[in-house]
């Protein structure tokens, strides 16, 4: 008998998914009566039975004889009967498939964007590329190959889409990174501090008696650089000189006029002294 078989003699301890390997001991039109060594026989109806070939089973014959073993799965116990099946259960049922549990599987199809994992369940779950290692994949086929048993962690799935979404990157250790080492600096002396001129006290403004502060007298008193006077043009000094010659002509024609206003005045003079001299002769 096959190691994977479960041998008991309690039917108590009989339970769906079990293998045995049974023996048929009759054959009816339903279906057929088989030993699996439990103290008691087991059934198996004909829906439940694998053809050899793809055609429809018709007859239970056509596919069992009296004295054959087969491997059969428990599919129900109730009331006391033990109900067989030739198709292999899954080992993982929807109810069963979980977010963050970890499972086990055969790599069976490599494609350019992951690889799929026979894990016992309905539809084989997907590792995409992306979920294959911390680092960057080109391709599948760079970490795995077909036939390759791996563990992944389940992320999602999808029963009504049929879809199971595995990792193998959540079951890894993350990548230590390596730190830079500080680059030593070379040691320098500090240089000497220079004497820093010390910082005039401002002196406080006040108030004088005719309103205007000191600060107006200090800067009354700070020279201003001498303005850049630009050179004047033909212009300019064609009227300077015109100033000039004006100004001259002025002065040239006061002065006349002054000394015609004192030439006048002596001779007033003269003739008043001289009236004044016949009066008194007379």
């Amino acid at each position: 008998m096959d190691s994977s078989v479960a041998v008991t003699t309690d039917r108590e301890e009989v339970k769906p998914k079990m293998h045995f390997i049974g023996k048929v001991i009759k054959i009816a039109l339903a279906g057929a009566v088989l030993d699996i060594n439990v103290g008691q026989p087991a059934a198996i109806h004909i829906s439940q039975l694998i053809a050899p070939t793809e055609e429809p089973i018709k007859r239970v014959e056509d596919v069992l004889q009296i004295g054959q073993e087969v491997d059969v799965w428990v599919k129900k116990v109730k009331d006391g009967r033990i109900e067989l099946t030739m198709i292999k259960p899954l080992d993982l049922e929807w109810r069963d498939i979980k977010k963050g549990m970890t499972v086990k599987g055969k790599i069976v199809r490599l494609e350019k964007f992951g690889a799929f994992v026979e894990i016992g369940a309905e539809r084989p779950g997907l590792v995409h590329i992306s979920e294959m290692a911390h680092g960057y994949v080109k391709q599948p086929s760079d970490v795995v190959k077909e036939g390759d048993e791996i563990e992944a962690q389940v992320l999602d799935f999808n029963r009504r889409k049929k879809q199971i979404k595995l990792s193998m990157k959540a079951l890894l250790p993350e990548p230590v990174k390596v730190e830079e080492q500080p680059r030593a600096v070379e040691y320098q002396p500090p240089r000497e501090k220079s004497a820093a001129p010390r910082r005039q006290r401002k002196t406080p403004r006040r108030k004088s008696e005719d309103g205007l502060s000191d600060s107006v007298e200090l800067l009354a008193n700070m020279q201003e650089p001498a303005p850049v006077e630009a050179e004047p043009t033909a212009m300019e000094i064609a009227l300077r000189e015109a100033m000039e010659r004006a100004k001259t002509k002025k002065k040239m024609q006061e002065e006349r006029s002054r000394k015609t206003r004192s030439g006048s005045h002596e001779q007033e003079e003269l003739l008043a002294r001289t009236l004044e001299h016949k009066a008194k002769s007379s």
